[in-house]
């Protein structure tokens, strides 16, 4: 049987040889400015991905190795219901770029039982990226369980609220992305977070304003307003 860490440095070697310089290069061009990163594409990653399956042991020592691809990889061979809350916060200690954030919520930390949990201490981090998660999960969060109910989430606008004022560039696109994405949830919903942003975009906060007025962009766009016209009908 291969051992874990043999496992890992195959899928090293794999990646080092489909990485490009080009690649690298459109990292940084992006905001993506990891220590150690090979280049290689996500889509790529994911190829390689389906051929390991999920094994949390190799999840865990492929996020040691501080690679930026293997801790994407991360995301699709972790097993969220073996994920930590120790792990996670440990995890979070490392983000260093939003790609890393987005990857990891997206395909794996919002699949955990423990994601909610994780939102309320994660958003008031001092760490740039770290409190972009807390944002990131929501979106995903809301994006992922349609079915759930709307009572946690309309919890969470105050969250949404408070992280208005970061001014940061990743956390303030994180928390409009949490706030547009609970307001395509459903109809109830939209209604409290246009009034949300409509709030955000008079504040005397540019962060705010910035937030306030992208949301309210979005959810203002016909598309939106008939998807949610539709299941208010199907509703009533």
């Amino acid at each position: 049987m291969t051992t874990t860490s043999a496992r890992v440095a195959e899928a090293l070697a794999w990646l080092e040889k489909r990485g490009t310089r080009t690649n690298r290069d459109g990292m940084a061009r992006y905001g993506i400015t990891a220590k150690k990163a090979f280049g290689v594409p996500v889509g790529t990653i994911k190829q390689l991905a389906r051929t390991l399956g999920r094994d949390h042991a190799l999840a865990v020592a492929l996020w040691k190795t501080g690679w930026y691809e293997a801790r994407l990889l991360t995301a699709f061979v972790g097993e969220p219901e073996r994920v930590t809350v120790a792990q996670m916060n440990a995890w979070a200690k490392d983000f260093d770029s939003w790609g890393v954030v987005d990857t990891l919520c997206f395909n794996f930390l919002d699949h955990s039982p423990l994601a909610w949990k994780m939102i309320g201490p994660w958003s008031c981090r001092k760490d740039e990226f770290q409190k972009r998660a807390a944002f990131v999960l929501i979106a995903c969060l809301a994006a992922h369980y349609k079915s759930s109910p709307d009572a946690p989430f309309r919890k969470l606008l105050p969250v949404i609220e408070t992280g208005a004022a970061d001014d940061r560039n990743f956390v303030k696109k994180g928390v409009s992305w949490a706030l547009r994405h609970l307001g395509r949830r459903s109809p109830t919903l939209y209604a409290d977070c246009i009034a949300l942003a409509e709030r955000l975009a008079a504040s005397d906060v540019a962060s705010a304003r910035w937030i306030g007025k992208d949301a309210l962009r979005d959810l203002s766009k016909p598309a939106v307003r008939k998807r949610l016209a539709a299941v208010k009908g199907k509703k009533s």
